[in-house]
């Protein structure tokens, strides 16, 4: 296995384990690309991967690197590391448990928190606790912890606001730095291809992150960054994406109505389904205020747009059958992908090991999340579907995948991205299957040269999770310029897919659940669905519970991204 790196390295959990953090005196400090100070340690066998000598920062020189980050906004790359593709899971026991489809095994793995205050990332460390009503992070006088705190007590980052991006072009800059600091600090990383990966609300952050990094790139050439360095960046990956809300918006209405979802569920009757309709285009609503959005470009036009397409159009499965937006098979609270990492990583032993400033958090007290709620930057199309051409035009090959089962960055929506895209030659491939080593048909894809649409079956939002190896192997291809489909051809050769023009597989509902799993439910890959158990919940058990939405699935921007559901 090769490398896994933490930088910079959330959901704000209520449990009581977290603890004031010690300021770390064994760091490292190198100065990188474009005079970017990096502080690191090399973290013990052990806290996570549990190959012997994987975690040495020697050897592997002709090994890609491979940035991996979140979406959300204000998610922490720890749901990746630890819930998808990282090298090992946490178990109910709080055991580390070795993952054998970890993305680690083709390519030199950095996850990164961002923006700051995510994750371990902080801007400046201070004693507080997080109230347990609103999840808030309320600084304190010292680090003794009073008896009027409602919360977990411990070290967090201070919760401004203004010491953090509030949009997905604010993001881009920090995010370049990150990786020159890094490229500096480990050049021996860096001599090779790059490739960016990312899911959710990646759609954003994907094109438009790197689209930034080529255009420092062509900076560089001309002389005018002296002592930065050249990226050179291959491939870009986005799962499940959120790219242009006016067309994904209007995918929920056609994921749950019109044409439907391909497990033959229809969530709503026909009185809901109206309501949504009319939610969508009836006269300035969803759809006009979102074009409103565009248009203007006003922070309270399209904050406004987004609370209210959140609220009436897509919370609506949410609200009436009781759905996971992230995988429209289950009912919520859905126990999958597990959790059990959270608690893991704000142990003291594992805070000491990685060197952490702060408690572990996904978004310190929801700050990077609301900054962003406060410019409707998920309203915005960002610029994202002009990205996306100008990095295929650029030789960048870039890969959007998607669950089928996921809602909330539905299929129907991404691929109707790919089709606004229209790369060269697309409108004129088809879908065929996704061979993989297991003999299995796990999707279909749609390429033309070194542009690629895969929609993965029985998956929701966190491919990787529900599809370990087809996730494997269609990065491995990815990163290898190889054809999604079958692995075999080089994408720059004028490859293209001949099929069918739709994906018209049906799984019908065989998998759809109907009762609420509970908390220790294990999801078994083979049978894409649960194991048996005799402990399910009935939905009008969940509903007599007085089960709800957390905070974060009511607010007025869904995160794109796990680090929204309920714990």
């Amino acid at each position: 296995m090769l490398p896994t790196f933490l930088f910079s390295a959330a959901l704000l959990t209520s449990s009581s384990i977290a603890q004031f953090v010690p300021t770390p005196t064994d760091l490292i400090t190198k100065v990188g690309y474009y005079n970017q100070h990096v502080r690191y340690k090399e973290v013990p066998e052990g806290i996570c991967e549990l190959t012997p000598g994987v975690k040495s920062f020697s050897g592997y020189v002709n090994a890609p690197l491979t940035v991996w980050i979140n979406g959300g906004p204000g998610s922490s790359s720890m749901i990746g590391l630890f819930e998808e593709l990282g090298p090992c899971s946490i178990n109910a026991d709080g055991e580390v448990v070795n993952n054998p489809y970890a993305w680690n095994n083709v390519s030199n793995m950095l996850f990164i928190d961002h923006p700051a205050q995510v994750g371990f990332s902080y801007s400046k460390p201070v004693s507080a606790y997080v109230d347990s009503s609103s999840g808030s992070i309320v600084t304190l006088p010292d680090a003794t912890c009073p008896d009027y705190a409602t919360g977990s007590c411990g070290t967090f980052s201070y919760p401004n606001e203004t010491d953090t991006a509030n949009s997905t072009q604010g993001a881009a800059p920090s995010m370049w730095k990150t990786l020159q600091g890094f490229m500096g600090a480990f050049p021996q990383y860096s001599r090779n291809e790059f490739n960016f990966a990312t899911e959710s609300y990646g759609g954003h952050y994907g094109p438009v992150f790197n689209e930034y990094i080529e255009t420092q790139n062509a900076l560089i050439r001309k002389g005018q960054l002296p002592g930065a360095h050249h990226i050179s960046l291959s491939t870009v990956l986005i799962g499940n994406g959120w790219y242009d809300p006016l067309i994904q918006y209007q995918a929920y209405y056609n994921f749950t109505v019109s044409p439907g979802n391909t497990y033959d569920y229809s969530p709503y009757n026909q009185s809901i389904q109206s309501q949504v309709y009319n939610a969508l285009y009836g006269a300035g609503n969803c759809y006009d205020q979102t074009i409103y959005c565009y248009k203007s470009g006003i922070n309270s036009i399209c904050a406004a747009a987004d609370n209210f397409c959140a609220n009436n159009v897509e919370a609506v499965l949410d609200n009436i059958p009781g759905r996971d937006e992230y995988d429209i098979r289950e009912l919520a609270p859905d126990p999958f992908p597990y959790g059990y990492w959270r608690a893991y990583l704000n142990s003291e032993k594992v805070q000491k090991a990685l060197g952490a400033f702060v408690n572990y958090t996904s978004d310190g007290g929801n700050t990077v999340y609301n900054a962003f709620v406060n410019t409707g930057d998920d309203d915005r199309e960002s610029g994202t579907i002009e990205a996306c051409r100008a990095l295929v035009s650029q030789g960048v090959y870039v890969v959007q995948f998607a669950g089928d089962a996921d809602y909330n960055c539905n299929w129907l929506g991404g691929q109707a991205v790919a089709e606004e895209i229209d790369a060269p030659g697309y409108c004129n491939a088809g879908y065929v299957d996704m061979k993989t080593s297991d003999h299995i048909t796990h999707g279909q894809v749609k390429q033309s040269a070194n542009f690629a649409f895969a929609r993965i079956y029985e998956s929701g939002h966190e491919v990787p999770f529900y599809q370990p190896l087809a996730a494997l192997e269609l990065f491995e291809r990815g990163i290898g310029r190889k054809d999604i489909a079958t692995g075999k051809y080089d994408v720059r050769r004028g490859y293209i897919t001949k099929g069918t023009a739709e994906s018209t597989f049906r799984e019908g509902n065989g998998t759809v659940q109907f009762d609420v799993l509970p908390d220790d439910a294990i999801y078994n890959t083979t049978l894409n669905a649960p194991n048996p158990t005799g402990n399910a919940t009935t939905k009008a058990k969940r509903d007599a519970h007085g089960w709800k939405p957390t905070r974060s699935m009511q607010s007025p921007m869904k995160r794109r991204s796990l680090g929204a559901k309920p714990v």
